[in-house]
């Protein structure tokens, strides 16, 4: 007891003297409470990377982390409990907690636009009616049952009503969440639900309100009247003078300005008194400062608020009310098959009175059934709001242990359940829009509209990448054909968990889809890409439309390939996953988008070029001053003939020198390693996905075009190179020869000319055909290496595909000139690298669209045949 006391004295106290003077941190409440903050934060992170992988959203992994951390696992533990999460330190740290929660409903109400509520469709307003009646009176209907078995003790009429609260309301902002994941939140279903979920948000707030009220006193029923009549002239007040106020503010608050710190500080301490004013009528704080957040009018004002407090309060102080709900959670009363039973019950209640409520109003608007049932498991998420309802609940007396922990397990099911059940579900259907010119090789043939128009889209990471692309796009374009290039910039943004990342994708995606937002928003106003850009293309007179895929990066490669599709580009130029260090070496800036560019250039619908930055064109050069010096690799295929239609595109530029390097390889070499591949077949790993040598099978026995079927859908970094199996077709050896030849016209056409532009070097290759190329590359006589991916069999590199690639994507020749400077560096790592042989060039890595290697066959987007691709007639 005398030990008890003496931690409740130092509990009052802030800090300690430090423990040289004999003093535990962790009995101080500052110290406790930063403790508290650090293990909640480790082990919610944690169980969220755990669970990333099944695409659940992080509120799984907190509510989870919340049990975890109380009696139901660890708190079984008594000298935890009497340590880390005393009783004591409880009442700080659920204050802490409330606070953080009052913000984080502060921002749901910004998101909310009761604007786009009031043009809510009839279908909308329809389900969320039957979202909320079907399982507000299931709820009723079970609170008989589950008051007289489980909560005999507490008052009926409080019960009933926070049950059919609990059983009907859906979480809006998880479902928000899913939505943006899955990229359907501007699809019909996402306008759909969350419209429902807008509403039904808010009709659940005013009936948990009347819970409030009606739970919260012991004297006669005037007082709950007098609650509610309170709380109704509070609401009344903030809209009629409150809200003019804020919407004064927000005008004088341009887009291309910062918001004023007073205008900060007015708002943050609106959140502060009117949720003080809430509590003292006698409900809950959280509802003053939901309804100060609904009256802030939607624009610059209101992101740049949830800019300045969403990381603080989402990854900070939210996760404390996930582990003060869990400290209050003990899944262990739940014991024996009444128990069970009741869990099943209310379990089956809920979700068959949202999911069947919504199936029936959206089948009666003539929805399909899968869409109606997808828009129902929608409707069905739970997560934070309902975990406020049950918290207050408790708070109140009106649910004990027992139906607390049942009805958080009800919500761990029913919002774990969402996002699988979705996936299996819906896919929206995109129409795929049919093109013939995929490549560059050539000239394709014309479009439906009768156009020749070369159609470039570049993706780009950030600033970093935009001054190389622009010199890259400056090049391709050719001065002689401005009036044939389209060009589209597609920036890649990583969906976060950020409250404005959600904002940010209903601003910049339509039908599920990247699309060109042209003003008015200020995410264009802000958005230096996209600026930049502009400015090219009015300089240098190219037709240019800005797009940005914000999306998470498992499913970013869809968004590229069907941009690519849907604005038909001949295409595709991804940034290398590295830049450029001072010191020449390559630096990782996100590992994700390894995998991102691997997946693209499986399933891409056109041509793709990865491009390697190594610093060279740190600033974009005019188009009157361009003078460089371009290299392309040749050893034969249709990815190096590709780069060489880059390359003859480049030559057009009268700042651009071309030099095509022809590596000649030595026939009866290549016969013996012809005969030694023979004995070989590219192979998938089933476990790791790269491609391995499989020994005793022939090529007879595997046609190319079973090849597309053997590329899996990555899941992590590729290790192998993917070269299709099968010896060089005649075919092949052909079409090289028709590239050489539209090669040595023009070289033709140049000889009366006073300045060559176009130069041909032939390279004897004597053994291993890297040394040759890097032979070339270390010379640094060239600003920009041109090379084919080579996913075919290309002569001499046959035993290349047997090598342990570093980065796959870029195929055995790009490979090696990625790694080059990290190979000197190894050897050399004492001298001074200016004196090293390292390679200066930026590289970019040409992959050809062939519909025979891509997964699906893309061919049946065009028209030409798959069996036999000619360079003349591209799909």
């Amino acid at each position: 007891m005398a030990a008890n006391s003496n931690s409740t004295c130092k509990l009052a106290s802030t800090t300690s003297h430090g423990i040289w003077q004999g003093d535990n941190p962790i009995e101080f409440s500052l110290s406790l409470l930063i403790v508290q903050i650090i293990l909640v934060l480790t082990v919610t992170r944690v169980l969220g990377l755990l669970l990333k992988p099944l695409r659940q959203p992080r509120v799984i992994a907190e509510i989870i982390g919340g049990v975890l951390l109380g009696p139901s696992a660890l708190g079984r533990n008594s000298d935890y409990l009497a340590k880390i999460f005393t009783k004591q330190s409880l009442s700080i740290l659920t204050t802490f907690a409330n606070m953080g929660l009052m913000f984080f409903l502060f921002m749901v109400g910004l998101e909310l636009d009761l604007a786009s509520l009031k043009r809510t469709g009839k279908q909308a307003a329809a389900i969320s009616i039957a979202g909320i009646s079907l399982p507000f009176a299931a709820g009723v209907g079970v609170s008989f049952v589950l008051h007289n078995t489980v909560n005999p003790d507490t008052k009926f009429i409080p019960f009933l009503v926070f049950m059919g609260v609990a059983l009907s309301i859906t979480a809006f902002p998880v479902l928000a969440r899913i939505l943006a994941e899955r990229r359907l939140l501007t699809t019909d279903v996402g306008k759909m639900a969350i419209a429902a979920a807008a509403a039904n948000d808010v009709v659940a707030w005013i009936f948990l309100a009347l819970a409030v009220a009606l739970s919260g006193t012991g004297r006669s029923p005037a007082v709950a009247a007098w609650i509610l009549l309170c709380g109704v002239a509070f609401v009344l007040a903030m809209f009629l003078f409150v809200k003019p106020l804020m919407a004064w503010i927000a005008s004088r608050s341009p887009a291309d300005q910062p918001v004023k710190e007073l205008y900060v500080c007015i708002a943050l301490g609106g959140v502060l008194v009117s949720g003080f004013v809430t509590d003292f009528i006698g409900i809950h704080g959280i509802f003053g400062a939901f309804v100060f957040g609904l009256i802030i009018p939607e624009g610059h004002f209101a992101h740049a608020l949830i800019e300045k407090i969403e990381d603080f309060v989402n990854i900070l102080m939210l996760p404390l009310y996930f582990a003060a709900s869990g400290l209050q959670t003990d899944i262990g009363s739940i014991s024996g098959a009444r128990s069970f039973g009741l869990l099943v019950l209310v379990i089956v209640t809920a979700c068959g009175g949202k999911i069947l409520g919504t199936l029936a109003v959206s089948m009666a608007y003539g929805e399909n059934f899968r869409k109606a049932l997808t828009l129902g498991f929608l409707m069905n998420t739970k997560g934070l709001v309902e975990l406020i309802v049950l918290n207050i609940g408790k708070e109140r007396k009106v649910l004990n242990e027992e139906m607390f922990a049942i009805m958080v397990i009800m919500a761990l099911f029913t919002t774990f359940i969402t996002t699988p059940v979705v996936m299996a579900l819906y896919k929206p259907a995109r129409d795929q829009v049919p093109y013939k010119r995929r490549k560059l090789s050539r000239l394709s043939p014309m479009d439906e509209q009768g156009n020749n128009q070369l159609r470039v889209l570049a993706c780009v990471h950030g600033m970093k990448n935009v001054p190389t692309v622009m010199n890259l796009i400056e090049s391709i374009r050719g001065s002689n054909r401005k009036e044939l290039f389209r060009l589209y910039i597609l920036q890649l943004v990583e969906l976060t968990e950020r409250s404005s990342a959600i904002m940010m994708v209903q601003r910049v995606r339509q039908d599920g889809l990247p699309v060109s937002r042209a003003g008015g928003s200020s995410f264009a106003v802000v958005n230096g890409i996209a600026v930049a850009f502009g400015a090219f293309a009015q300089l240098n007179k190219v037709t240019l439309r800005s797009l940005t895929a914000i999306t998470a990066l498992p499913d970013m490669h869809d968004d590229i390939c069907t941009t690519a599709a849907n604005k038909r580009a001949a295409l595709i130029i991804l940034p290398f996953h590295k830049y450029a260090r001072a010191d020449g070496l390559l630096e990782t800036m996100h590992p994700g988008f390894q995998i991102v560019n691997q997946r693209v250039l499986v399933h891409a619908p056109c041509s793709v070029g990865i491009l390697i930055d190594r610093g060279a064109s740190a600033h974009q050069i005019s188009s009157m001053n361009v003078n460089h010096s371009v290299a392309v690799f040749f050893f034969g295929g249709p990815d190096d003939r590709e780069a060489l239609a880059v390359g003859m595109r480049m030559a057009e530029h009268p700042g651009i020198k071309l030099s095509v390097v022809k590596f000649l390889v030595d026939h009866q070499q290549h016969q013996q390693q012809e005969q030694q591949q023979q004995q070989h077949v590219v192979s998938i790993d089933a476990a790791g996905g790269g491609l391995h040598d499989q020994h005793h099978l022939g090529h007879s026995g595997r046609r190319s075009s079973d090849f597309a079927s053997m590329i899996p859908r990555l899941t992590s970094v590729d290790t192998g190179y993917h070269i299709a199996p099968g010896t060089i077709a005649k075919e092949e050896s052909v079409l090289d020869e028709q590239a050489l030849a539209g090669l040595r016209e023009v070289l033709e056409e140049q000889k009366d000319k006073e300045e060559r532009w176009i130069f041909v070097e032939e390279v004897n290759v004597d053994g291993d055909p890297i040394h040759a190329v890097m032979g070339v590359a270390r010379k640094n006589e060239h600003g920009l290496l041109i090379v084919g991916r080579g996913r075919r069999p290309i002569p001499g590199m046959a035993s290349l595909s047997r090598r342990q690639a570093t980065y796959a994507e870029l195929g055995p020749v790009g490979d090696a000139l990625a790694v080059a400077n990290e190979d000197v560096d190894d050897r050399h790592h004492h001298r001074d690298r200016q004196q090293q042989a390292v390679v200066k060039a930026s590289v970019l890595v040409v992959q050809q669209y062939d519909p025979v290697l891509v997964p699906g066959n893309h061919a049946d987007v065009g028209t030409a045949p798959t069996a036999k691709v000619s360079e003349g007639t591209s799909p």
